[in-house]
């Protein structure tokens, strides 16, 4: 029987966090060995199963990635936090021998060109992931295919109202995706914003974005194509963490046969890890 994979999660006590942690004890390919959350955290010192409702693991929740490997050492570090605190993570892990796997949004550019480099100077494995869900990933591929046959394209993502960032990192991953393809999309037009902001945010690209921002909204996202005559519609909605839970343990899977950081998981998803990444 092949040795499990052994993994810890940074954001033990968030959505998915707890969410995550509860797949990984099911997993037959993947053991849970560690967790952290903010440093002083209450829940610092508690068993992770009875955190997330999973039962008594004797695995314990730690004060910070150095803590946590004091208890044991992972393989993989899978990280739900915010921006800068992931980024703090991630390196210490690639110094380390652990592979990062960073699925927090608002990620500085320049951030993630350093967690390459360093990645690639130690020749480990890991993945900054935009979206785990596999029907994201296809939305943003299927887009990206789109956009080399229509000029005109808007995207529009919505979220609940506790998103911090605006636009999503989908939704930008997105707007990088499609300018992949070249071209300059959204040729101008004699038009006057009566409010700032009423036409988007515009990626170099030309590519408009939208946030919305309402309560009952989980994750979704549009990318709306014109031509004269028609309109194309790529959507995605997420109803509940349930659709990230197959991209995130395929992540922590294949980051396993990586030597380098790759962005996005259609990169595994589609088998081209070894294509340059999109940042």
């Amino acid at each position: 029987m092949a040795q499990k994979i052994k993994v810890a999660i940074a954001g033990i006590n968030g959505r998915f966090g707890r969410a995550t942690a509860k797949a990984i004890l099911a997993d037959k390919e993947l053991e849970l060995v560690g967790g952290f959350g903010k440093p002083g955290a209450s829940y610092a010192g508690s068993d992770i199963g009875e955190l997330t409702g999973s039962g008594k693991t004797g695995v314990l929740v730690g004060e910070s990635f150095l803590d946590m490997l004091d208890f044991n050492k992972p393989d993989v570090v899978l990280d739900f936090t915010e921006a800068d605190a992931a980024i703090e993570t991630a390196k210490l892990a690639l110094e380390r021998g652990v592979r990062p796997v960073v699925g927090t949004s608002g990620l500085d550019p320049e951030a993630i060109k350093l967690l390459e480099a360093t990645a690639k100077k130690l020749k480990m494995g890991g993945m900054v992931v935009p979206n785990f869900s596999l029907g994201a990933v296809l939305m943003m591929e299927f887009a990206k295919e789109a956009a080399r046959h229509f000029p005109h394209v808007e995207v529009v993502e919505m979220h609940n109202t506790g998103k911090k960032d605006a636009p999503s990192g989908t939704a930008m991953f997105t707007a990088r995706k499609i300018a992949e393809v070249g071209g300059n999309f959204n040729p101008p037009v004699d038009e006057k914003e009566l409010l700032d902001g009423a036409r988007g945010g515009r990626h170099s690209s030309g590519v408009h974005v939208h946030s919305l921002r309402l309560p009952g909204l989980l994750s979704h996202q549009e990318v709306i194509f014109g031509a004269e005559g028609e309109i194309l519609t790529i959507r995605h909605d997420g109803l509940n963490t349930e659709c990230y839970i197959r991209g995130i343990l395929l992540a922590a899977k294949e980051v396993m046969k990586l030597d380098h950081l790759v962005i996005g998981l259609e990169k595994v998803l589609m088998g081209n890890s070894k294509e340059p990444s999109v940042v």
